[in-house]
């Protein structure tokens, strides 16, 4: 059964990217068939995929619109054995173009929907905004993972994110439900990361995957390659995190996943 897993954040800098690259390939290695959607116009999981963005005919903007079949926009990703519908500094225009258009909200879910059989996960790479490019992701998504790094600001961040999630399941998608909260970026040594890790524990319970992801130098230096950790140092300690927590998302029951109460 495919499952559709937005990584949305609407605080920059948290790994989000990172996580959506990383995870794709972890998946890919133990035997999914993994689909990743770059629908940030910065292009960076395209880029971390080793798929030149300045040199797509096709990409995510035109399958959005309507000027594409989405098979034709689709590239192999370099190292990661997964498939990618890659992003470049057009998709930034679709944010006005999108509005005039029927089912604005879920034409990413309408795109998607040919592939059901071709994938077993789909990962989509949101922008760090609420906008209409990620309403799309949040529409065709089933579960929305939510990266963080523990620190104060993050908390707060937070709340307003699930606040949206209640929206979007009001108003745009019933099935949305919470995947996980992940802590990216973590630092074992600071006293502040500690404490706000044992408050999400303490919030959300088993919503906050046990698996960590460590700073670490290899996954920073990754994109600059245009490959996951996972193909650019299989053994660094980043690279086995996401290892570690593709398999525990995999070994959760669909029910086990949180809903946006």
């Amino acid at each position: 059964m495919l499952r559709i897993i937005a990584i949305t954040n609407q605080k920059g800098g948290v790994g989000k990217t990172t996580t959506a690259v990383n995870l794709a390939a972890s998946f890919a290695s133990i035997g999914k068939r993994v689909l990743l959607v770059d629908l940030d116009p910065q292009g960076n999981a395209t880029m971390g995929s080793g798929v030149a963005k300045g040199q797509l005919p096709v990409s995510v903007y035109h399958v959005l619109l309507g000027g594409a079949d989405i098979r034709s926009a689709l590239h192999r990703s370099q190292g990661g054995e997964y498939d990618v519908l890659p992003a470049n500094r057009e998709l930034g225009g679709a944010e006005i173009e999108l509005v005039d258009l029927e089912h604005r909200e879920a034409r990413l879910k309408q795109a998607l929907a040919p592939l059901h059989d071709q994938y077993d996960l789909v990962l989509i790479d949101c922008p760090p905004a609420l906008n209409l490019l990620t309403l799309n992701g949040l529409v065709a998504a089933e579960r929305v993972m939510i990266p963080m790094q523990c620190e104060y600001y993050a908390l707060e961040g937070l709340t307003d994110l699930i606040n949206t999630l209640r929206k979007v399941r009001q108003g745009l998608n019933a099935q949305i439900e919470i995947e996980g909260l992940l802590r990216t970026m973590y630092d074992p040594r600071s006293t502040l990361a500690q404490q706000v890790s044992e408050q999400l524990r303490q919030h959300f319970g088993d919503k906050v995957y046990n698996t960590v992801i460590p700073r670490n130098v290899r996954l920073a230096e990754a994109p600059s390659y245009g490959l996951p950790a996972l193909a650019y140092d299989k053994g660094s300690r980043g690279a086995q995190a996401y290892l570690a927590l593709a398999q525990e998302i995999l070994s959760k029951a669909p029910v086990a996943a949180a809903t946006v109460s």
